[in-house]
C-alpha cells in the first residue's frame, strides 16, 4: 500500500480523497493555488504545497509544479480526482516516468477513451450499440457535411472529439444552422480542450442518460454496479443523479451492465471507471462515452451499495485484487444526489463567487453531505462552481425524495447565490416524482421553454 498520496485537485473531491486516505492510514499532500490557501482540503491534508497563482493553468494544471511538489513531499502516488488532469495522458505518463503511481487507468486506456471517435470505433468493433455518425472529424469546409447530416437524419449533434462537461456541443435541427454550429463547437472545443476537432452524431430527442460504474483489477476480474440515472441536466451538465434508474428494468439492467463490462474489457481496463449510455423512448441504448476516473456522482452508488469507491480505487492502484463479489451486490433502497453550485439559476446560471456569511448545511438520517465550504470561506471565481453535494438515501424512491426535500429545506447559504432552490423545485415536480425524466426536463418542466 502507498505511504503518501498527493492529491492533484481541490474542493470537495480533494477532501473526499483525503478522508479515504486517512481511513487507509495513508498520509496526504494537498496542492493549492495562492487563492486556495484557506480551502478545506488544505486544512485537512497532512501537508500542503502551493503550486501556482490563481488561474488553473498556473496551478492545478501546472504539471511541472505538481510533480515537483510530489517529489519534494516524498509522495509515492498521485490521485487526480476528477476534472483538471484526471484524464490527461501526458500527465499520467509523466507521473510514471518520475516513479509516481498515477491512481487511474493505463495511459493507453485514457488515450483510447479520451478521443471520442476512437472510443466509438472500439465499441462498434466490440459489438456495443452505437449511434450513427461520422467516422472521422468533420470540417465546415467539407462539402459532404450536408449529405452526411441528411443521411444520419436531423436532428444531429456536433461534439468535440476531446469533449466532456457539455463543452463543444451543438444540436442542429436543419442544414441552415449546420455550418455555424460546427464553427461554434470548434471554437468552444479549442478553448476548453486545446483541440478544435469535432464530429457529427445522430441526436436522440428526450433521451435518458444512464451510466454504469465499472470496477476492475489488473488480474482480469471486473464487475459493474447498479446504474445511475443522470438525465436531469442543463447545457449537457448533470445536476441530479439517482440510482437505481426509475426507467430501467432488471432485464435491461443486466443487458446494459454486460455491455458496460464488455466495453471495459475491450481496452483491458483496470481501476474505477464509468460507461455512459443514451437510452431512447423504446428502451434501445447506445454507447456515448467512457470516463476513465472517479465520477462527481460516485456517492450515489456508494450509498446504494455500501462500497467505498475511492478506497477501492486506491487499493487497485496499489496492485490489490478486486475485493468486491458481484454476486453479493444487492440493490437496496434508493439514492439521489443534488449538486449545489454557486450559480444563480434565475439569471441563466451565472456564477456567483464571493464570501459565504451564514452557513447551514443539512444532515440527519439518510443524508450525506460532501463539501469543502464553511462560514467565512470565499468562493473564488477561477474554478468549477460546485460547492456541495447532498445525497439522500431512502428505502425506496419516494422516501429518498422526501428526505432530499427535507434536506434542501435546511440549506442556508448567505453571501452567494446557489442552486438549492432549483433543486427544491425539481424534487416537488410531479413529472420528476413519477420518474418520467429525460435530458430536456429542466427546459420543459421547470423553465417552460
Amino acid at each position: 500500500m502507498f505511504e503518501k498520496i498527493l492529491i492533484a485537485n481541490r474542493g470537495e473531491i480533494a477532501c473526499r480523497i483525503i478522508r479515504a486516505c486517512r481511513e487507509l492510514a495513508i498520509k496526504t499532500v494537498a496542492i493549492h493555488s495562492e487563492v486556495d490557501r484557506e480551502s478545506m482540503h488544505v486544512k485537512l491534508a497532512d501537508k500542503a504545497i502551493c503550486v501556482g497563482s490563481t488561474s488553473a493553468s498556473e496551478s492545478y494544471l501546472n504539471i511541472p509544479s505538481i510533480i515537483a511538489a510530489a517529489e519534494i513531499s516524498g509522495a509515492d502516488a498521485i490521485h487526480p480526482g476528477y476534472g483538471f488532469l484526471a484524464e490527461n495522458t501526458y500527465f499520467a505518463e509523466v507521473c510514471e516516468t518520475c516513479g509516481l503511481k498515477f491512481i487511474g487507468p493505463s495511459t493507453k486506456a485514457i488515450e483510447q477513451m479520451g478521443d471520442k471517435i476512437t472510443a466509438i470505433k472500439l465499441m462498434k468493433d466490440s459489438g456495443i450499440p452505437i449511434l450513427s455518425g461520422s467516422e472521422n472529424p468533420i470540417n465546415v469546409n467539407d462539402p459532404e457535411i450536408f449529405s452526411m447530416a441528411k443521411k444520419i437524419g436531423y436532428p444531429v449533434i456536433i461534439k468535440a472529439t476531446a469533449g466532456g462537461g457539455g463543452k463543444g456541443m451543438r444540436i442542429v435541427i436543419s442544414e441552415e444552422t449546420l455550418q455555424n454550429s460546427i464553427i461554434t463547437a470548434q471554437t468552444e472545443a479549442k478553448a476548453a480542450f486545446g483541440n478544435p476537432e469535432v464530429y457529427m452524431e445522430k441526436y436522440i430527442e428526450e433521451p435518458h442518460h444512464i451510466e454504469f460504474q465499472i470496477v476492475a483489477d489488473k488480474y482480469g476480474k471486473s464487475i459493474y454496479l447498479p446504474e445511475r440515472d443522470c438525465s436531469i441536466q442543463r447545457r449537457h451538465q448533470k445536476l441530479v443523479e439517482e440510482s437505481p434508474s426509475p426507467i430501467i428494468s432488471e432485464a435491461l439492467r443486466k443487458k446494459m451492465g454486460k455491455a458496460a463490462k464488455n466495453a471495459a474489457a475491450a481496452i483491458k481496463y483496470s481501476t474505477v471507471g464509468t460507461i455512459e449510455f443514451l437510452v431512447d423512448k423504446k428502451g434501445n441504448f447506445y454507447f456515448m462515452e467512457m470516463n476513465t476516473r472517479i465520477q462527481v456522482e460516485h456517492p450515489v452508488t456508494e450509498m446504494l451499495t455500501d462500497i467505498d469507491l475511492v478506497k477501492e480505487q486506491i487499493k487497485l492502484a496499489a496492485g490489490e485484487k478486486l475485493s468486491i463479489d458481484s454476486e453479493k451486490i444487492k440493490i437496496q433502497g434508493h439514492a439521489i444526489e443534488c449538486r449545489i453550485n454557486a450559480e444563480d439559476p434565475d439569471r441563466d446560471f451565472i456564477p456567483s463567487p464571493g464570501k459565504i456569511g451564514k452557513l447551514f448545511l443539512p444532515g440527519g438520517p439518510g443524508i450525506r453531505l460532501d463539501t469543502h465550504v464553511y462560514s467565512g470561506y470565499t468562493i473564488p471565481p477561477f474554478y468549477d462552481s460546485l460547492i456541495a453535494k447532498i445525497i439522500a438515501f431512502g428505502k425506496d424512491r419516494k422516501e429518498a425524495i422526501i428526505k432530499m426535500q427535507r434536506a434542501l429545506g435546511e440549506v442556508e447559504i448567505e453571501g452567494i447565490k446557489n442552486t438549492s432552490s432549483l433543486h427544491s423545485k425539481i424534487m416537488a415536480n410531479e413529472k420528476f416524482q413519477s420518474g418520467g425524466v429525460s435530458t430536456n426536463f429542466l427546459s420543459k418542466h421547470i423553465f417552460g421553454k
